[in-house]
């Protein structure tokens, strides 16, 4: 099992077999029977809980935001004064000549007799007779107490404490990770203390039975603690939790796959805070002292104010990112706590496809779901407004006022009488068609409105063909957009025949694992389209849900082309919804430089990761703003002898230390500067290693930090 808890432990050599350590020696006399080997704990074989419940009962205190709390130990906020190892040393060592000097200067009298004066005044006559065993003893006492008392005092002027502490054998020690002590049934987290004063004692017993046995993992802990909140809430009774506790022990409130954790774990997870870990604060003067060499974690709590990473190709923004997020929410998910969409190319490790329930791979023939062109809905307005975004998102400062309202309507006017005629969407040729102004599909569509009686559609349609001869019609370039999908490699998707398995992000008001594989060679533009679809329907999705407490996250690796004014305004409304979105990009070039300030501003969760340009360093300096430091101005002076024996001393300092004496002054002074420039961040962060900064949903903040996504 590993040190998360994640795992049972089974035994693996429950019956050993004793083997001799060498030939048998001839006994002087007969041998004794064996002795009989204590009888085992456990039944052979049995899984044993011990190393959950030491994971379990861990401590994890409050921390600063983005603090791995398993087993954190806090640190002060400010770098305690720590004088270096030379100075220590040498110091103690005066310290001790100087108590050496005193101690013989006492013992050879060349103090006086004064010091005595107390033991003459304090002893009777009669011990004072020379030679006597008792004055002997006195005398060596005080004696004793005295140069105890030089120690102490020399001791506290040399700092022996702090050698004992940094050099001695407290130093040498190290932190063995042992058993957790049980706590009280009351405080035992094990024990469900909840249920117990909610009065499910038996149910309580259930559970805690299972994780004494091992038969109890870190998802079904987090899963009926989720199930128990929904009870609180109203939403379950109480009698029904307690029958499936008692039925199912720690199998109770499955998720709908059945699945009670993930196929592999790269990650450092931690259900009982929500957090998955990606690194450690380096140990640098720039990181405040209460971060540095603490570990670094993300969770819904920050997710929640949604996360940017611009790095180059190759600095580990999947691997040390994308994955470890992916593989959180995902175990969140299973515990009933999250809904997850993980966007990224086909090929990129996103994890097994077995951890996910929807697997969408576009353009590929053996893919089981399809994806919804129009998010689930049922409302021809609100899919045109979806589908006008990704489909002519990017080229809204091309149009007049700047959004996509114009294609939006005309999206509109041929989407409301093709549902009202054919009870559906259009597929993506039917559409194309339309958009073109082809005569025998709007002819068709006609025909069956007026059959219908749907006049007031009617005028809508007859409003798109006036429009279809009018110079800057947008129709055309819808169509040429709907072109890229109108493509053989994707013509058995994006059905609205309902002959496929189309997934919706409406299914969001469920804890579901969803991946969508796009297809990045060959069709660039089209997967760029595809992701801003599924931005928009996300965005649109989750704004409309009615349990909020469920996260909602969507992860999309490598937003090139993704970010829009309708985007970016999205995104800022994520955070009330309870969801949010992680975005990764190669530059920040990428996106049209009237939106990086936008971006950068709804985004809470900031990331550089090393090998970043200047440019882009310039975005982030400016968003992170300043801050005020204590500057130090050392200046060096000669000093200048004007007496002989000045001059003399001057002349040894010279010879000895091979430079001219010189005064040091020093200036401290308050400047403001910028937290990390975009020199800093461009040049400064060496490779495995990022910048980030965190926003919690509480509005709290941690400044830029330096993390080592390789710790």
């Amino acid at each position: 099992m590993d040190g998360d808890g994640t795992r049972d432990a089974r035994g693996t050599h429950a019956n050993p077999v004793p083997r001799p350590a060498g030939p048998p020696e001839v006994p002087a006399k007969p041998p004794e029977a064996p002795a009989v080997p204590p009888r085992p704990a456990r039944a052979p074989g049995a899984p044993d809980g011990s190393a959950f419940l030491t994971w379990l009962r861990t401590p994890r205190p409050q921390a600063l935001p983005g603090v791995w709390r398993f087993g954190h130990r806090p640190r002060p906020e400010e770098e305690p004064e720590r004088v270096p190892g030379r100075q220590l040393l040498s110091g103690a060592v005066i310290a001790f000549l100087v108590g050496w000097l005193i101690w013989s200067l006492l013992w050879n009298g060349y103090l006086g007799g004064w010091w005595l004066l107390p033991l003459y005044a304090m002893i009777p006559d009669s011990w004072a007779e020379p030679h006597s065993f008792t004055s002997v003893v006195v005398v060596y006492a005080y004696y004793v107490l005295i140069a105890g008392i030089i120690m102490v005092g020399v001791g506290r002027l040399g700092r022996w404490s702090e050698i004992w502490r940094r050099y001695g054998p407290p130093a040498w020690r190290r932190a063995v990770p042992g058993a957790v002590p049980a706590p009280a049934p009351e405080e035992d987290p094990a024990a469900w203390p909840a249920l117990r004063a909610a009065g499910a004692h038996d149910a309580a017993e259930r559970l805690a039975a299972d994780a004494r046995s091992g038969l109890m993992r870190d998802v079904d802990h987090a899963r009926i603690a989720r199930a128990w909140q929904g009870v609180q809430r109203g939403r379950h009774s109480l009698a029904t939790f307690t029958g499936a506790v008692l039925s199912h022990g720690a199998g109770a409130c499955p998720h709908p796959s059945g699945a009670r954790d993930l196929p592999v774990r790269q990650a450092r997870h931690d259900l009982v805070t929500g957090q998955v870990r990606i690194g450690t604060a380096a140990d640098d003067a720039r990181n405040p002292y209460a971060y540095r060499g603490a570990g670094l974690a993300l969770g819904p709590d920050l997710l929640g104010t949604s996360l940017l990473a611009v790095g180059p190709a190759g600095s580990g923004k999947t691997g040390s990112l994308v994955r470890p997020l992916a593989e959180s929410l995902c175990l969140h998910a299973l515990a009933g706590r999250a809904a997850v969409v993980v966007v990224g190319a086909a090929g990129a490790d996103l994890g097994p496809a077995d951890a996910y329930d929807v697997v969408v791979r576009i353009g590929h023939p053996d893919s089981v779901y399809d994806l919804d062109l129009y998010g689930g809905t049922t409302d021809p307005d609100e899919a045109a407004v979806v589908l006008a975004e990704a489909l002519v998102g990017d080229l809204t400062e091309q149009h007049q006022g700047g959004d996509t309202r114009r294609s939006t309507t005309v999206l509109a006017q041929l989407l409301g009488p093709f549902r009202a005629v054919h009870g559906r969407f259009p597929g993506v040729p039917e559409l194309r068609q339309l958009l073109e102004g082809a005569p025998g599909p709007l002819a068709e569509l006609r025909e069956g409105l007026r059959a219908a009686g749907q006049d007031s559609l009617l005028r809508e349609l007859d409003a798109r063909e006036r429009q279809l001869d009018r110079p800057g019609d947008l129709g055309g370039v819808l169509a040429d957009r709907v072109a890229l999908l109108d493509r053989p490699a994707f013509a058995p998707f994006f059905d609205t025949s309902g002959q496929s398995r189309p997934f919706s992000l409406k299914a969001l008001d469920h804890p579901v694992r969803v991946r969508i594989d796009l297809p990045q060679r060959g069709h660039a533009d089209a997967s760029r389209m595809l992701a801003r679809l599924v931005l928009a329907q996300f965005t649109a999705s989750v704004s409309v849900r009615e349990d909020r407490s469920l996260f909602a996250c969507l992860v999309l690796d490598d937003a090139s082309g993704v970010v829009t004014p309708e985007a970016v305004r999205g995104v800022q409304r994520l955070r009330s919804a309870g969801a949010g979105v992680v975005l990764t990009l190669r530059t920040l070039d990428d996106v049209p430089r009237p939106l990086r300030g936008p971006l950068l501003g709804a985004i809470g969760c900031r990331m550089a990761l090393s090998g970043l340009t200047p440019w882009d360093g310039q975005d982030f300096a400016e968003v992170w703003g300043k801050e005020w430091t204590e500057a130090r101005d050392v200046t060096d002076r000669q000093i200048i002898a004007e007496t002989p024996a000045g001059k003399a001393v001057h002349m040894l300092r010279r010879v000895i230390t091979g430079k001219a004496p010189t005064a040091r002054a020093v200036t401290v002074r308050q400047v403001e500067r910028e937290r990390w420039s975009a020199s800093e961040l461009a040049h400064a962060v060496p490779a495995g290693h990022a910048v980030l900064s965190l926003t919690s949903v509480k509005g709290e903040h941690a400044p830029p930090l330096l993390v080592d996504l390789r710790g």
